[in-house]
């Protein structure tokens, strides 16, 4: 019966309740959408990395920090028994880091040069364009945004200077055999790749490597010396504690729209209240209990979230439905790593059962307890008073 009263209720309220019900779906609308972005990010840089980058997991020389050049002169060592058996069975690929510079149309820039097996399958990178017939130039690959930031193409040639393993300075002559397109700007800015048997005789460090990224289908082994398993969580946590620093960001916009749609459905109950005085007290008069009438109040402004939600999926669903099919265009491409996170050209949202249920759950409550906080004032007033207008809430 209450719920009757209260749906017949809200549909007389009108333009009222449907405004306020249309503000709370926005808060839906904005909240499931912001939040499935932003998990469509990490989502997208996890298979961007897994996919060119991380595979499985990798193992790390002791020494090695990606993030410190200066440890890449003593990162590297002869692979232990467990890992080079990998590296045999084709599971695994190594890659030895070092510091060089090259020297474009006369000018130096200092780079990461990564040798790498050309023949290696575990990471999705063009590697097999790093053979050549050509033994007179070192062979180099490198990134789109490399090639713009160096001004250099395809057949392009330059100096290449580097210190070997008995810390003597050396250099030869590099050309340009392929530019790769990758959405993993850590592979491009700053970055050539060379033939890891190349890299190896030029800086004389014969079976050695910096680290070694294993296949997705391996399960780290027994046996790896000093050498240092790296979890893709591990490997991946740079770029979700930056997506994490963002999303305080986004719940200011959720606070926002859950105060503009609280502060709305707040009033409505006020002016509601107000209005519909003589109405509470003919019920409490007839006697229904201070408690049901405060319940049905409380359940008429619940009942926008109810609505709310219908209207999000009726309105905002085909919304919704389109950007995780087609995708949201960003505008920008992000390809060369300009803000340091690998974002898509047209980002995917991901919506998730528990975003769903968690967005829902947190504006009913939160659509709740600012239906009841005005509503409860009716338990402190005399039947009379009512009846007479003298409703003062």
């Amino acid at each position: 019966m209450m719920f009757k009263i209260a749906i017949k209720n809200l549909l007389g309220a009108g333009l009222r309740t449907w405004l306020n019900v249309f503000v709370t779906a926005i808060s839906f609308f904005m909240i499931i959408f912001i939040s499935a972005m932003y998990d469509g990010m990490r989502e997208h840089a996890m298979q961007v990395s897994i996919d060119t980058e991380i595979a499985g997991g990798a193992y790390w020389h002791p020494e090695y920090d990606p993030m410190d050049p200066m440890t890449f002169e003593d990162a590297h060592s002869v692979l232990p028994d467990a890992v080079m058996a990998l590296v045999d069975q084709k599971k695994a690929v190594s890659v030895l880091v070092s510091q060089a510079s090259i020297y474009p149309n006369g000018r130096i820039m200092p780079v990461i040069m990564k040798g790498i097996s050309s023949e290696q399958t575990i990471v999705n990178m063009p590697t097999q364009m790093l053979v050549v017939d050509d033994e007179t130039t070192i062979p180099v690959m490198i990134g789109t945004g490399m090639a713009k930031d160096a001004k250099l193409k395809v057949g392009d040639s330059f100096t290449i200077r580097w210190l070997d393993a008995d810390r003597t300075y050396d250099a030869d002559e590099g050309t340009i055999v392929h530019i790769m397109e990758t959405e993993n700007f850590k592979l491009d800015l700053n970055h050539i790749w060379v033939p890891l048997a190349k890299a190896q005789s030029m800086l004389a460090m014969e079976n050695e490597a910096t680290y070694v990224t294993f296949a997705k289908d391996v399960l780290p082994s027994e046996g790896n010396g000093t050498w240092i398993h790296r979890d893709i969580h591990y490997l991946v946590r740079d770029m979700e504690a930056m997506i994490e620093a963002d999303e305080p960001n986004a719940a200011i916009m959720y606070i926002i729209l859950l105060a503009l749609a609280a502060m709305g459905i707040f009033n409505a109950q006020v002016l509601s209240i107000f209005r519909r005085g003589k109405e509470i007290g003919t019920l409490m008069a007839l006697g229904m209990a201070r408690s049901r009438v405060v319940g049905l109040f409380t359940l008429e402004g619940g009942l926008n979230a109810v609505l709310a939600a219908i209207m999000t999926v009726i309105l905002f669903g085909p919304i919704l439905w389109y950007f995780n099919t087609y995708g949201i265009y960003m505008g920008i491409d992000y390809s060369e790593g300009q803000m340091g996170l690998i974002i898509a050209k047209r980002l995917i949202p991901v919506y998730s059962v528990g975003l769903v249920l968690t967005t829902t759950f947190v504006v009913s409550i939160i659509v709740l307890i600012v239906s009841y906080m005005p509503s409860r004032r009716i338990a402190k007033m005399r039947p009379t008073d009512a009846l007479r207008g003298k409703t003062a809430v």
